[in-house]
């Protein structure tokens, strides 16, 4: 039975899911919404997340009729429905095969889709760049709020002067083992402050809580590591197709000074789109901005024969 997404407005059902199947064996689960034949984009959410994360995007591209979309989501693995895996399963490697493996799934052969990336997603489609399965299927790219290296010293979640000690405390906290536990108004407040824009609504605080507490902690504490220890520099400049970046000024987690590195190493940037007083969670805090973007870069590099026809036809008339 198709899954319901918790979303604003008419709840929206999934035409099908799929399991794709990773390099070492591991089970993804995946959802794809909208019309088949239609134009594809897939979605990779980020760390300690799940396909709820793109309720919005979901609800707004893969409407019915001529112009919605089809939009696939999937849980990265350990994730949502997507199964825990053991210790040496968890690395940017595996996070590369799961991609290939769920465009394989989901994806004719040949076919080209928008592939967007939030947080660990942008660095899963790093981490991808230059492989064959993404570079036979990726027209263009969206990354939000996402960095290739020096996450843990960079951060700007610990109101401390740049340095050692608190990039050592900022890992400690990052990585730390403890339950995340019911969500409360504190850990609601704990949560805005570390992730999200200081005029975050408190029903999107509300929203990103339930996605985030539902995580499991050995997948959480697991890919902490692998982010403490990222470096993705040769996958930005493998990204050769067209890339679009959208970031927040207020992302304590992932700050601009990384979106500005990325953007001016990639082979083909479409530019940075940073907006004001956003977080860390752009795809929830800012789903417009986000949406657009998205649906501009299908309209400009994925092909829509129907839409073409269309076009031809009423230049005739």
């Amino acid at each position: 039975m198709s899954r319901l997404m918790s979303v604003v407005g008419q709840p929206l059902v999934a035409s099908r899911e799929l399991t794709a199947v990773s390099a070492d064996g591991s089970r993804l689960h995946v959802e794809v919404y909208g019309p088949e034949g239609a134009p594809a984009l897939v979605l990779a959410h980020g760390w300690t997340c799940s396909t709820l994360f793109w309720s919005a995007q979901i609800r707004e591209l893969a409407g019915s009729g001529a112009g919605g979309y089809r939009v696939v989501v999937y849980d990265q693995r350990g994730h949502g429905r997507s199964p825990a895996v053991g210790r040496d399963g968890y690395s940017t490697d595996a996070l590369a095969d799961d991609l290939e493996a769920v465009l394989a799934a989901a994806l004719a052969p040949g076919e080209r889709a928008v592939v967007a990336g939030h947080s660990m997603g942008g660095m899963t489609i790093m981490a991808a760049a230059g492989r064959p399965g993404f570079r036979e299927h990726a027209a263009a790219v969206l990354l939000c709020s996402t960095g290739s290296s020096r996450l843990v010293a960079e951060s700007l979640v610990l109101p401390m002067r740049a340095g050692r000690l608190r990039t050592r405390i900022t890992r400690a906290v990052l990585g730390a083992r403890a339950p995340l536990g019911p969500v409360t108004p504190l850990s609601k407040k704990i949560l805005k402050y570390g992730t999200m824009g200081p005029g975050a609504s408190p029903e999107r605080v509300a929203e990103c809580a339930r996605i985030v507490h539902a995580c499991p902690r050995a997948a959480r504490v697991a890919w902490s590591h692998v982010l403490g220890e990222l470096d993705l520099g040769a996958g930005v400049r493998e990204l050769t197709v067209p890339t679009a970046f959208i970031a927040g000024s207020a992302d304590r987690l992932t700050p601009p000074v990384h979106a500005r590195e990325i953007v001016a190493a990639l082979p083909h940037s479409l530019g940075l789109t940073e907006l004001t007083g956003v977080g860390h969670m752009t795809p929830v805090e800012a789903p417009e901005a986000v949406t657009a973007k998205l649906r501009e870069l299908v309209r400009e590099y994925v092909a829509v024969p129907a839409v073409a026809g269309q076009e031809e036809k009423e230049q005739v008339v």
